[in-house]
């Protein structure tokens, strides 16, 4: 039973895939635990393209589709990583019973009292440029771009500015865009969380002290808006934590495990 309860499922970020956490699920897995990354919808080697999504449901089927499938009394470590985060907090609501605990490392966290669109917009209005990152317009101009890809000065200087250069070059030949979610009432429905189901699993946040991207005081703004049962702190971590920070973070994932689960 002790094996069982130990099955980490790792939730990558925007424009980001399964390939991210190469280095932290080896780690896990030499370990002894049971690793599962996931592709989301139009991300990684899944086969959708960005603009095939319609909804934020579309991009986290994936994830949605193996909570479903888990066992009945099996219980997961759900580790969400950047937009990551929003989507554990998803599969939290309709799957509390299936996760012993939810890790946010350097991750979006909205909760019952702060929604997706808070969160969203808070975080834009703290970041100052995205740089070179791209972005299509599919509906005209005139209204809020459709998809976003991080572009190669932004990645290099706001996400894997302390990462070893290698992980950036691989990163910049896989990262794919992503669907950005405009204000809309469906979304609002599709991220809804309650005290009931969301409010009942416990969650650990992982602040990194060095992300460009979404800074610390961004960061801990989430946890008192929305209070976790532990902050942990990575000190000298950029955004991408687990190619700058792979063994700390494995360390604090095992951490988590032995009191949360």
């Amino acid at each position: 039973m002790e094996k069982k309860e130990r099955h980490f499922v790792l939730v990558h970020g925007a424009c980001h895939g399964a390939w991210s956490w190469y280095k932290v699920a080896t780690l896990l897995k030499s370990a002894g635990h049971k690793v599962t990354a996931l592709d989301l919808a139009a991300s990684g080697i899944h086969p959708k393209q960005a603009h095939e999504l319609r909804s934020l449901s579309d991009y986290i089927e994936p994830l949605m589709e193996f909570m479903a499938s888990l066992p009945a009394d099996e219980r997961v470590i759900l580790v969400g990583h950047s937009f990551g985060g929003a989507c554990i907090c998803v599969a939290m609501e309709k799957f509390p019973e299936k996760v012993s605990v939810a890790v946010y490392a350097t991750a979006h966290m909205f909760g019952p009292d702060l929604n997706f669109y808070a969160v969203n917009d808070e975080f834009f209005r703290r970041l100052d440029s995205l740089m070179d990152s791209q972005f299509t317009f599919d509906q005209g101009p005139n209204n809020p771009p459709t998809t976003g890809l991080f572009g190669s000065n932004m990645m290099a200087s706001k996400l894997y500015q302390l990462s070893p250069p290698e992980d950036l070059t691989l990163a910049m030949s896989l990262v794919r865009p992503f669907r950005l979610y405009g204000h809309d009432a469906l979304l609002l429905k599709e991220a809804k969380l309650t005290k009931e189901k969301y409010g009942s699993v416990r969650r650990v946040y992982i602040v990194c002290d060095q992300d460009s991207a979404m800074k610390e005081d961004f960061q801990r703004w989430m946890i008192e808006k929305n209070p976790t049962d532990e902050v942990k702190v990575i000190i000298g971590s950029d955004h991408m934590v687990m190619f700058s920070k792979p063994k700390e973070l494995c360390s604090c994932l095992q951490e988590i495990v032995e009191k949360y689960s």
